[in-house]
């Protein structure tokens, strides 16, 4: 089957390409990012593949279907960026990568939090300038710290067994459904707010919905601990940004670790080290000396990278064998 990969980056290629040998599709990449302009790139072709960064809105999934398509699948797990009913109504089917590797994501999660805290990032630079004064990198013991873990599905109860087992952290979480094994090993479910209140580091692990959108607000920072440490591994807009970067110079927010942000569709996975960044917010993050910020990398392992590509590929071949898609998510069209 034709497939047009969206957002085709050397990694992916290579790992689809390798993958590919027991399904045979016709895969043909594009560097393009998906949108309705770009739509067009997939004219004739009855699939295509997406990347987290890709717009399949209304009038981009009009547009495929114009040009043939029936399939899409994503090659991540979110699908915060995807119109289902639009989808549904043009009659294309959609298929996503549910669990590609949870320990790539919760084990950088915690590197995230260890890097901040000992400030290993500063410490090399420095190094580099053969500068090896300790002033500035005082650091706090993991051991007995107040972790609040924000959703507890396939990533965050990996996060909450490294930082409970591992570390000895007393452990908070907040989920709408209880983990009764994480609860055996002593971690204690509550409340959001009363997570966020009572945490000395929250690390957010739950999937964008409207509920959850700037879970992190002005509001809820408000009564955070002073100087906590904030970790987002999971999706930008579950974070209000200018509400952080208030919070930042107020001192309330100690520390600050994300590896999303709200606008990172122009700027993340793309190479603009010669260009100047018209993002004022986020150039405003990278000043701050207690802020560590990585482009959405913590899925970036061999392992996730090879389970990413057989999921995607298998649900291409079981939607052109007509069997049932094990990974498609979609929504019930009602009647009128």
């Amino acid at each position: 089957m034709k497939v047009a990969v969206f957002s085709a980056k050397p990694y992916d290629i290579r790992f689809l390409k390798e993958r590919n040998t027991a399904h045979r599709h016709d895969l043909r990449f594009f560097d393009a990012r998906l949108e309705a302009d770009t739509a067009q790139l997939a004219r004739g072709f009855p699939a295509i593949c997406a990347f987290v960064n890709d717009q399949l809105d209304r009038p981009t999934l009009t547009a495929l279907a114009a040009g043939g398509t029936r399939v899409a699948a994503l090659r991540c797990t979110g699908f915060n960026n995807v119109d289902l009913h639009a989808a549904a109504e043009l009659g294309i089917t959609v298929a996503r990568v549910p669990a590609y590797s949870p320990h790539a994501v919760a084990e950088y999660a915690v590197a995230m939090m260890l890097t901040l805290n000992r400030q290993i990032h500063r410490a090399w630079n420095r190094v580099r300038e053969n500068n090896f004064s300790l002033d500035g990198l005082l650091g706090f013991d993991l051991y007995g710290c107040i972790v609040g873990v924000v959703g507890t599905g396939n990533i965050g109860r990996i996060v909450a067994r490294i930082l409970r087992l591992g570390f000895g952290c007393e452990v908070l979480a907040y989920d709408v459904r209880h983990d009764a094994e994480l609860e055996s090993i002593g971690v204690r479910y509550l409340s959001t707010i009363d997570l966020v209140r009572q945490a000395e580091i929250i690390t957010l692990h739950c999937p964008l919905t409207p509920q959850t959108r700037h879970l992190i607000s002005a509001a809820s920072i408000e009564v955070m601990r002073p100087g906590v440490m904030l970790v987002n591994t999971s999706r930008g807009a579950l974070m209000d940004t200018e509400a952080v970067l208030v919070g930042l110079k107020s001192g309330q927010i100690g520390y600050l670790a994300i590896d999303v942000y709200e606008q990172e569709a122009d700027l993340f996975f793309e190479d603009l080290s010669n260009e100047i960044i018209q993002d004022d917010v986020f150039q405003r993050l990278l000043t701050f000396p207690n802020v560590l910020v990585t482009g959405h990398q913590a899925f970036f392992t061999r392992n996730a990278l090879t389970n990413i590509a057989d999921t995607t590929l298998g649900s291409l071949t079981d939607f052109e064998q007509g069997r049932p898609l094990a990974n498609r998510i979609g929504v019930e069209l009602r009647g009128p």
